[in-house]
């Protein structure tokens, strides 16, 4: 897909679960559990959609996933069902190697958005970078929250995912707010963290946002489903207020993470309400 002169893809890493209540936060099972049905275990199905933006100099890829350094164990506990690596599912998509990646950006380093950041190398015990000829960015207050995080979201952070880039001196700390290329920014809104950021890509025209965490899912435009993950939800529902209907009276193309069907859409909004078409214009999901 091109917008404006830059050719953008979304390349999915893997399907995973995470418990429907703590993605759901305060919003009864009995509602949620109709947009997005929970196994056995209460846990729903999720994805994680990377983009890949190719300017003519850079080729970008802004978040790398959950990773496979994962134990049977973890990957059992997070249902995780890999059919290919990033790296794979990159090439397949967009014809471009790990080593052709000029610049990796994340939004924030939980280990669900920078996991395939490093890969384990050929002894299995050491994690080196999986875009070797990469500069990794991300915001010098997200890298100091992850080194120092406290006990509501110490386990979303493995130091495994950007210490050894840090190490081999690929990653590069970013301000509030900066430009990753023209065109590209990164912003910093508050709510799922007071660090995570969001990307906004403005090319001929067109605008093309990535909610990240701050709505994960289409399941998410609904003003106050929120996760519990958030660390300040308040803050995550005034946000949406603000970006969703500006996203749908803008006709933003709009990037929802964690979506494992249709990741790509556009906002409409009728009566108050919000609805979310794929790509194609084609329904997608109504709010109730």
């Amino acid at each position: 897909m091109l917008l404006g002169d830059y050719r953008v893809e979304v390349v999915p890493d893997t399907e995973f679960r995470l418990d429907g209540g703590a993605m759901f936060g305060v919003v009864p099972r009995e509602l949620w559990s109709k947009v997005c049905p929970p196994d056995e275990h209460n846990r729903i199905r999720l994805n994680m959609n990377c983009l890949f933006i190719e300017t003519g100099s850079e080729r970008i890829l802004i978040e790398t996933g959950i990773g496979d350094k994962w134990s049977p164990k973890q990957a059992a506990m997070y249902g995780i069902t890999r059919q290919r690596s990033l790296s794979e599912s990159l090439h397949t998509i967009t014809g471009v190697s790990a080593e052709e990646i000029t610049i990796v950006v994340n939004t924030h380093l939980h280990f669900d958005h920078a996991g395939g950041n490093t890969k384990l190398d050929k002894t299995g015990e050491c994690a080196v970078p999986t875009f070797p000829n990469a500069r990794y960015f991300v915001s010098r207050a997200e890298f100091e929250h992850a080194e120092s995080p406290h006990e509501r979201d110490r386990a979303s952070y493995l130091p495994e995912n950007w210490r050894p880039l840090r190490e081999s001196g690929q990653l590069e700390l970013k301000d509030e707010n900066y430009e990753v290329v023209h065109g590209l920014t990164m912003e910093t809104i508050a709510g799922h963290s007071r660090t995570m950021q969001c990307a906004r890509l403005e090319r001929g025209g067109q605008t093309l946002f990535g909610f990240a965490d701050l709505v994960p899912m289409r399941a998410h435009i609904r003003l106050p489903w929120i996760m519990g993950y958030d660390l300040y939800p308040v803050e995550t529902l005034e946000a949406k207020k603000k970006l969703l209907p500006r996203a749908a009276r803008e006709n933003w193309l709009c990037l929802f993470y964690h979506d494992p069907d249709v990741p790509l859409c556009r906002l409409v909004e009728e009566n108050g309400k919000l609805s979310a078409l794929n790509a194609n214009g084609f329904s997608a999901q109504h709010e109730k």
